[in-house]
């Protein structure tokens, strides 16, 4: 397999929700074709996404109803009208929203509609037929669960699977059989909407690979308790018989939590992973294979140990860290699914154990800029020493922009502590010395200048957008994910010095 961390290159993290466009919401259409053109104007190699599921609670990419399904969200109309298969009648009255803000509430039901259009109109016999057959047999054994769960949640007025009727709950072979005869039409959807999302995403990664630019994807290492992946598969976590989870994931007390955080993910049995070589990790690190060049899992030292708490807890408080799988499995996914170019989420306190695991895989792990300016009397590794082996980012979706924080640190409008605001501003402001550019050019600058051999930033930085761009605070469970740019915004100004750093630092794709 080839090593795409072999050699020094760029990207842009963008999720695809922030594209610009008509429609509430950006799509995986045309918009998102114009970016990987913009991508290779920019000569940048690589495009960062969230992970691309359907969304739950909270509207949270990191949330999802499964682990294998698409966000159907981002369907894109003009490509579904080009096809045929979407009319302009269809679109009549559809609401003008926020082009820079997604309301995940208003939306979500006025693009439903229209799809469930789309759907009706689907010809069976028709020239996508043929297509549509060879994908719901392909992927058979994530997407008739997922089906079927959609359709009995959504029958239920959205209700957790936990409280559904236990026939239902528990799996029932007749209650199932009842629920796909009484649900057809609406299986019939949820699976037209995943073939159309499918073949929308993979003509974006056949382009992606034309233009020579990697898709970064994203793995969150918990899933969902209220998801098709733990309805359908209950065994391989800890479940009480009521459905409900034993022990739940979190992290425990710190500098930034007196009470840590209660996470909610039910956690795995890993034992039961093991009996079978981890076929179901495989299964879920092949789909995202089928989809990125790259994936990075979210909360890598979780496989070296995790702190689980009791499910019936308010608090983390009372939590204690577990062994897990550590090497073992990622022997297995190898034997699986051979070598895979795999970034490490490693932020946060990491163990000598977590280093280890990952790099006995090569994994390359996480440095962000942002990190790097804390209090001197912070162990943190500056840009000058980060590593050739990683992945490094002026800030991450759970950052604030670059911008917003440099303001933030440098004293405007903000209560920290002098000191504190001294210290990590007299540890960046050297870094800006003979730099001549806009803020946020030289902070990019200064991020691809350092040894990483693989550099990536939020698309909101390279516009030198403030705090308003930020996509999420976390612990705060309303108002994230939100966050689009106008079309506009991505100025001939904005590529044309986007290539020139690239070029004089060395990272040509």
């Amino acid at each position: 397999m080839t090593d795409h961390f072999s050699n020094r290159k760029s990207g842009i993290l963008l999720h695809p929700t922030s594209l610009p466009g008509a429609y509430g919401i950006g799509e995986i259409g045309l918009a998102a074709k114009t970016f990987l053109h913009q991508l290779s104007r920019m000569k940048q190699g690589i495009w960062q996404v969230l992970p691309m599921g359907p969304t739950g609670y909270g509207d949270s990419p990191y949330q999802s109803f499964s682990s294998f399904a698409g966000n159907d969200l981002l369907i894109c109309f003009d490509t579904l009208k080009e096809e045929g298969l979407l009319l302009d009648s269809d679109l009549e009255g559809f609401p003008h929203f926020d082009p820079e803000r997604i309301s995940f509430g208003d939306v979500i039901p006025q693009r439903m509609e229209v799809l469930a259009k789309v759907c009706e109109r689907f010809d069976l016999q028709g020239p996508l037929a043929e297509s549509f057959e060879a994908f719901c047999q392909r992927e058979a054994y994530w997407l008739d669960n997922y089906a079927l769960f959609r359709a009995i949640k959504t029958s239920r007025g959205e209700r957790p699977w936990t409280e559904w009727p236990e026939p239902l709950r528990t799996r029932n072979d007749q209650a199932l059989a009842e629920a796909r005869e009484a649900l057809a039409p609406q299986i019939l959807h949820i699976k037209i909407r995943q073939f159309l999302f499918d073949r929308q995403w993979s003509e974006l990664r056949a382009l992606a690979k034309e233009r020579g630019i990697l898709i970064v994807g994203d793995i969150p290492i918990f899933v969902a308790h209220d998801s098709a992946d733990v309805w359908s598969d209950p065994e391989l976590f800890f479940l009480k018989d009521d459905g409900h989870p034993t022990v739940v994931a979190g992290v425990p007390p710190d500098y930034f939590s007196e009470t840590g955080q209660l996470w909610g993910n039910p956690l795995y049995d890993w034992p039961k992973h093991k009996e079978t070589n981890y076929a179901w990790w495989s299964r879920r690190v092949q789909r995202c294979m089928d989809w990125y060049d790259i994936v990075r899992i979210d909360h890598f030292r979780g496989f070296e140990a995790y702190y689980e708490i009791p499910g019936d807890a308010e608090t983390a408080v009372n939590g204690r860290w577990v062994k897990g799988p550590d090497k073992d499995l990622f022997y297995g996914l190898r034997e699986n699914l051979g070598d895979l170019p795999i970034i490490a989420e490693d932020l946060g306190v990491i163990t000598d154990e977590v280093d280890e695991l990952r790099d006995t895989f090569e994994f390359p792990g996480m440095r962000i800029m942002q990190f790097s300016f804390g209090p001197p009397d912070e162990d943190q590794k500056e840009p000058l020493d980060f590593p050739e082996r990683c992945v490094a980012y002026t800030g991450t979706h759970d950052n604030d922009t670059f911008a917003g924080w440099y303001h933030r640190v440098a004293g405007e409008n903000n209560s920290d502590s002098a000191e504190g605001i001294a210290g990590e501003h007299a540890r960046i402001e050297p870094y800006f010395k003979g730099k001549t550019r806009s803020l946020h050019y030289n902070a990019i600058q200064i991020l691809l200048e350092t040894k990483a051999q693989t550099a990536v930033f939020p698309l909101q930085d390279l516009m030198g957008i403030g705090s308003e761009g930020r996509m999420n605070r976390p612990g705060i469970p309303a108002g994230n994910w939100q966050w689009r740019y106008l079309e506009a915004m991505l100025t001939d100004e904005c590529m044309d010095t986007c290539a020139e750093i690239t070029k004089q630092t060395h990272r040509l794709s």
